[in-house]
């Protein structure tokens, strides 16, 4: 039982363009992680073609998560809104294919940010019809939908892991997994263990981020039971690194993600700390030989 282990490219730049990208990938080889994350918040810039090159030449495997825009929200209850959501999603999805990716992943159902109230029946709705679309498409491509779980202040749609198993049930597609988070569990579950048990096999992406999404182990997340969790539902799926600090995180999404402030400033530093405190951590559960 063993698990792709993972770091978001934001670890190591703020954006996509080209020189970015080589960056991030030769510094994710060079930490000894399997797998990179790349963010599609700036994907025009995103060198599609030269980028698998690097990866495949790096010997990495890649996967996309993406949030939608106010104005391209397909959980609004405005069809031209929900429109521009459905659009931007299918040219996600043309990336990842494009890439030679096999998840999508992240808040797919909504805009990131705090809404104003709760989702309507019509917007909710309308998440529905997109993502069965998508997944229908994705299936053919062999590419996987990830419904991330986020916390209160970033969507008003999944909040716990229970409402995404719910949202994951309408949409009724083999291809759309649960992708939990601990920073986002942290706000909104009552702990990191029950929540994995009940998603149990339909688990299909992992994010691992400290509370202040700093170095792990330096705040009071209980890893040592999430990784156990893991184990007991033989989960195989990504395990990737999350951090973010102004240092690095382009202006705008470090607006959209509320990141106010220097948590790091080695990014080099900070991943290979992550890379030993996950292989460690899930040895000792039992997860990685």
């Amino acid at each position: 039982m063993s698990s792709p282990l993972g770091v978001h490219a934001l670890v190591w730049v703020g954006d996509s363009a080209p020189a970015s990208v080589e960056l991030a990938v030769k510094q994710t080889a060079a930490a000894g992680f399997d797998l990179l994350e790349l963010s599609l918040h700036d994907l025009q810039q995103l060198d599609v073609p030269g980028t698998r090159a690097l990866l495949e030449q790096h010997g990495l495997q890649v996967a996309c998560s993406r949030g939608l825009a106010f104005d391209a929200d397909v959980s609004s209850d405005d069809p031209a809104v929900v429109a521009r959501g459905e659009a931007l999603l299918h040219e996600s999805l043309d990336v990842v294919s494009g890439l030679g990716g096999r998840y999508l992943t992240g808040a797919l159902y909504s805009a990131l940010g705090k809404y104003g109230a709760p989702l309507s029946e019509v917007g909710r709705a309308n998440v529905v019809r997109v993502l069965k679309d998508l997944a229908a498409e994705a299936a053919t491509r062999g590419v996987t939908l990830g419904l991330e779980v986020c916390n209160r202040y970033e969507t008003n749609v999944v909040n716990t892991a229970r409402q995404a198993l719910a949202l994951a049930d309408d949409i009724a597609a083999d291809n759309v997994v649960i992708h939990l988070d601990t920073y986002h569990m942290n706000i909104e579950e009552d702990d990191l263990v029950r929540p994995v048990l009940e998603v149990g096999d339909r688990l299909g992406y992992v994010h691992i981020g400290e509370n202040h999404r700093g170095y792990l182990g330096s705040g009071h997340l209980d890893f040592t039971g999430f990784f156990h969790a893991l184990a007991d539902i033989s989960y195989d799926g990504p395990i990737t690194f999350e951090s973010f600090s102004s240092a690095v995180v382009h202006p705008t999404l470090s607006a959209d993600l509320a990141v106010w402030r220097n948590l790091w400033d080695d990014g080099a530093d900070l991943a290979g700390h992550a890379h030993q405190f996950l292989s460690a951590g899930l040895t000792a559960a039992g997860h990685r030989s």
